[in-house]
């Protein structure tokens, strides 16, 4: 089956990816990730991805370059559904793609992460499955989390401290603040 992966970033995609082209598919990846903040993160995973693609030989359609714009304008006054906004997004963007490249499926390497909100990708996925006509491929692919940690740092690829968003890089700063300021 034709598939059109969605790969947030390399670490991520190193368990989904070899484990598509295993299943027999004919694998092509998709990043666009807009979400990322700044420009500089969002180069190192773009290039950890491409690294990983390059590895395994894998087509890479939709590039972009960087433009935060569609990111910012979807979460504009919406920041507690920031999270659904921004999956409803990239996946929006790959089940277009998936369309008009007359792709078979397409999945995401998003339901890797234990630290995303996997419920929420699965139902935001399906729609944008439904809405184009191109199958949305759902796997709970949390229990090789570790396996992905341990296969990009074997391959040496850039492994990001922070979803990517703006909100969660200050988030994370903001819990270390507290907790350094709360130090004895």
């Amino acid at each position: 089956m034709k598939v059109l992966l969605h790969a947030c970033c390399g670490p991520c995609a190193s368990y989904p990816l070899p484990a598509l082209l295993d299943m027999g598919h004919s694998l092509y990846a998709l990043y666009y990730n807009p979400n990322i903040h700044p420009f500089t993160e969002y180069e190192k995973r773009r290039e950890g991805f491409y690294e990983l693609a390059r590895n395994y030989d894998l087509s890479v359609v939709g590039e972009e370059d960087y433009d935060p714009t569609p990111y910012l304008q979807a979460i504009a006054f919406r920041e507690p559904q920031r999270c659904k906004m921004c999956y409803q997004l990239r996946l929006e963007r790959a089940a277009q793609i998936a369309r008009k490249g007359k792709f078979e499926a397409f999945t995401t390497s998003l339901l890797v992460s234990p630290y995303q909100k996997h419920e929420l990708i699965k139902e935001v996925g399906l729609n944008c499955g439904e809405k184009y006509g191109v199958p949305f491929l759902y796997f709970d692919w949390r229990p090789y989390y570790p396996e992905t940690v341990k296969r990009s740092r074997e391959l040496g690829l850039y492994r990001q401290p922070y979803c990517g968003c703006l909100y969660s890089e200050w988030e994370r700063y903001r819990q270390k603040g507290k907790k350094e300021r709360h130090k004895p």
